[in-house]
C-alpha cells in the first residue's frame, strides 16, 4: 500500500528532524511512526500522525510494529475528511476514539487558487477592516530566515505561552526543527520552514514559521508580543503569509487546526478559532484521533494517570 498523504509530518524531512531530538522513526512503505518512551519505563506509545486511512493491512503491520517496540497503545489522527459512518469504520479495524488527542477534529483551509480580490471579499468586514489599520501604521511584514530573527522567534513565543497560558515545545525543540527544516532552497517537494516577522517602528511585534511542503503552506507555529497590540500587525501577516504562498504558487493554506462549527466562546481556544475564522476559510472535519490499543490492562491504567496528569499541569498554569 503506497501512502498518499502530503502532510509535513509524513515527509522524510520531518522524520530526520524527530531523530534529532531522539525520538525513534520507523518509516514503511505507507506511513511514518514515531515512537515515544514513557519515563521511568520501558514502555513506548506510538504516534502517527496525518497519514492515510488505516485499512486491516495498516492495522496488522501497525500491531506488529507495536508489541516489537513495546507500545501500550498506537495512537493514529488520519489526514482524512469525516465520512459516512466514519466512527464505525474506524472502530471495526479495532480502533478506540483517542483519550487524549493531539490534533483538533477540525482544521481551516483556505484555497489559495482564488484571487487576492475575492480572497479580500471573503474575507470578514472586520478583519479587512483591521488589515488596512496594519497598512495604514505601516506595519511591515518580511520573509527574515537569519539567526536574529529566530531568536527573536524564540523570545516572543517564551512570552506568549506565559500570556496565553498554554503548553509550547521546549527552546531546544523549536532549534533542532528550524536548523532542521530552514529552507536553504525551495524545492516543495521537500519540506522547508520559512520564517515571516511584523515590524514596526524597528521592533518585532508578530514572528511566523510557516511549512511549505507539495502544493500547500502551512500555520504551526506563532508568536506575538504585547506591545501596540492596536496596529493590528498579526491580521496583516496572516494577509502576507496567503500573499506569500500565493507568490511560491501552492494551491492551499492550511492552517493546523481550529474549534468546531459551534464553537464555544468560552473555549480558551476560541481567540485562534475566530482570528483564522475571519480570513473565509473553509472548516475541514477530519475521522479524528483513535487508539490501537496493544496492551489492553495497561492503556486503562494509562488513561487515568495521563487525566491526573494533565489536571495538574492545567492547575500549574492558571
Amino acid at each position: 500500500m503506497k501512502t498518499q498523504t502530503s502532510h509535513p509530518l509524513q515527509s522524510e524531512e520531518w522524520g530526520k528532524f524527530r531523530e534529532k531530538t531522539k525520538i525513534k522513526v520507523i518509516k514503511t512503505k505507507s506511513f511514518q511512526l514515531t515512537i515515544h518512551k514513557i519515563p521511568h519505563s520501558k514502555l513506548t506509545i506510538g504516534y502517527l500522525p496525518k497519514g492515510d486511512l488505516p485499512n486491516e493491512e495498516m492495522i496488522e503491520e501497525l500491531k506488529k510494529i507495536g508489541k516489537g517496540e513495546n507500545c501500550i497503545f498506537i495512537q493514529l489522527e488520519p489526514k482524512v475528511e469525516q465520512m459516512e459512518n466514519g466512527k464505525r469504520k474506524m472502530e471495526k479495524l479495532g480502533l478506540v476514539p483517542a483519550a487524549h488527542p493531539l490534533f483538533t477534529r477540525f482544521n481551516f483551509e483556505l484555497d489559495l487558487t482564488k484571487t487576492e480580490q475575492d480572497l479580500l471579499k471573503n474575507m470578514h468586514s472586520k478583519t479587512r477592516y483591521n488589515i488596512k489599520v496594519a497598512q495604514k501604521h505601516n506595519v511591515k511584514v518580511e520573509e527574515n530566515n537569519s539567526e536574529k530573527a529566530f531568536l527573536e522567534y524564540l523570545k516572543l513565543t517564551k512570552e506568549t505561552t506565559k500570556r496565553q497560558g498554554f503548553f509550547a515545545h521546549t527552546q531546544s525543540y523549536h532549534r533542532i526543527m528550524w536548523e532542521t527544516l530552514k529552507v536553504q532552497k525551495l524545492d516543495t517537494n521537500k519540506l522547508t520552514a520559512h520564517l515571516l516577522r511584523a515590524i514596526y517602528k524597528e521592533e518585532t511585534l508578530v514572528v511566523w514559521i510557516l511549512f511549505v511542503y507539495k502544493d500547500t503552506l502551512y500555520y504551526p507555529y506563532g508568536a506575538s508580543s504585547d506591545q501596540y497590540r492596536e496596529v493590528m500587525a498579526s491580521n496583516l501577516m496572516m494577509w502576507e503569509a496567503i500573499k506569500f504562498g500565493k507568490k511560491l504558487g501552492l494551491k492551499k493554506f492550511d492552517m493546523w487546526g481550529s474549534l468546531g462549527p459551534d464553537a464555544d466562546k468560552n473555549d480558551g481556544w476560541y481567540g485562534f478559532h475566530r482570528f483564522k475564522q475571519g480570513y473565509g476559510p473553509r472548516l475541514v472535519e477530519y475521522v479524528g484521533s483513535y487508539d490501537l490499543i496493544i496492551k489492553p490492562l495497561l492503556y486503562k491504567l494509562y488513561v487515568v494517570a495521563d487525566k491526573v496528569r494533565w489536571a495538574i499541569l492545567k492547575k500549574k498554569v492558571i
